[in-house]
């Protein structure tokens, strides 16, 4: 009965595949966004690949307010399932996505579930060995930016070591790329590694965090790796050439499809003296300063205590470059280079943190690079061999076409 049950299954997902296909050539000419959005299914969605993995285990779950299937939480959706969810680990931005970047996460109680949380983001970023020796299976299901320098992948690499320290099952519930179809930027210097950058990997690194976590383990770069026991569950009819939509934003300041595409290239200004709207409507969408005129655009940044409590320039207007129309997407240089010129006509010194400057980056060089004048290409050329490198190295572990309607993928373990 059960053989006969997975043969069936098999079928139907064979078939809608077809089905998928067809519909994919008749539209996606006309709205492939929207498009894309609707019809990837992504891991969470494949019960029927986790759920066996889970039952008669006790479990942790490492998510946030992205983790939702159907419009269902994974937590809610488990506990109905009468999965021993045993804690719930919370990243950067808490279990609801309501912190600030850097406020601290604290431990407690969900209050919807009543199960305890765990922080993985603040002093330690891994748990306690009382609440390791408590979970049989971890599972990590959190939408990802692709960019290096985006914490969340960080925490993959926490919990990987502690689940291979402790022999604790770690499953992946795969989530498309929304920077997926972009390779860019410096390799990271192992001197420069931080929980804003921990692999030596390009700030733009192709990979959904499924894949992330395959290259964890086969290059090695957990202690133990050979003795942890990885599943991905992965998406479908999915490809990395989709310009995928967030249906929730992953991050308070990352609120829509134009922040999380300029992401990347405004997450520089981080480390100057220039605001990219972290307390006004625009997080992500604007560059702004209180005295060098960037833009027409005038905005007072304001406390905002679930998304940035004490932002740059509180209470001040600041002159800004309004980039919610902007074409800009991948890893682009322009806006920086330009900004600075414009800063060192006024006599003023636009990179305020340097040494956060070269852990976003990954190395001394982009810096460096601008200061002797060096244009946005000449700056680039300068990292291709090191990327091209690392298109090699990640082969084997990439999970997903990155031209429309290829092979879909098996649950890789």
């Amino acid at each position: 009965m059960h053989t006969f049950v997975r043969i069936l299954a098999i079928v139907i997902v064979l078939l809608s595949h077809h089905a998928y296909s067809d519909m994919l050539l008749g539209a996606v000419k006309n709205d492939k966004l929207s498009l894309a959005t609707t019809v990837v299914r992504v891991g969470a969605q494949a019960t029927e690949d986790y759920l066996p993995h889970l039952r008669h285990k006790r479990v942790g779950l490492i998510v946030n307010q992205t983790s939702v299937l159907q419009a269902q939480h994974l937590a809610d959706f488990l506990l109905a399932q009468n999965i021993d969810v045993q804690v719930l680990f919370a990243p950067e931005h808490g279990i609801r996505g309501n912190l600030g970047a850097g406020e601290t996460v604290v431990d407690g109680v969900d209050t919807k579930t009543g199960i305890f949380i765990q922080s993985i983001y603040g002093d330690s970023k891994m748990p306690p060995d009382n609440i390791l020796q408590s979970i049989d299976v971890l599972v990590f299901d959190i939408q990802d930016v692709g960019t290096r320098f985006y914490t969340y992948i960080s925490s993959v690499h926490y919990m990987m070591q502690a689940a291979a320290n402790h022999a604790i099952e770690f499953i992946v519930l795969d989530r498309p790329n929304p920077n997926g179809m972009f390779i860019d930027g410096p390799i990271l210097e192992p001197a420069f590694k931080s929980f804003v950058g921990m692999h030596p990997i390009p700030i733009l690194h192709g990979l959904t965090v499924g894949e992330l976590a395959l290259m964890i383990k086969g290059q090695g770069w957990i202690d133990n790796a050979s003795e942890l026991t990885l599943h991905v569950v992965p998406n479908r009819f999915y490809d990395k050439s989709m310009n995928y939509s967030l249906p929730i934003a992953p991050s308070p300041n990352l609120p829509n499809d134009q922040a999380v595409r300029l992401y990347p290239s405004l997450c520089f200004f981080e480390a100057t003296a220039v605001s990219v709207g972290r307390g006004t409507p625009l997080p992500f969408q604007i560059i702004g300063h209180h005295q060098v005129a960037l833009g027409d655009l005038i905005l007072r940044p304001i406390s905002m205590p679930n998304a940035a409590p004490s932002p740059k320039f509180k209470g001040t207007n600041i002159m800004a470059m309004d980039l919610t129309k902007s074409d800009i997407k991948g890893l682009d240089l322009s806006l920086l280079i330009d900004t600075y010129k414009r800063f060192k006509q006024q006599g003023k010194v636009l990179f305020t943190s340097k040494s956060f400057m070269h852990k976003l980056s990954g190395t001394r060089q982009i810096i460096d690079d601008i200061q002797n004048g060096l244009d946005s290409e000449q700056i680039k050329q300068k990292w291709q061999t090191d990327l091209d490198a690392y298109k090699k190295m990640r082969q084997p572990y990439l999970l997903y076409p990155e031209s429309p309607l290829g092979e879909q993928p098996n649950v890789v373990e």
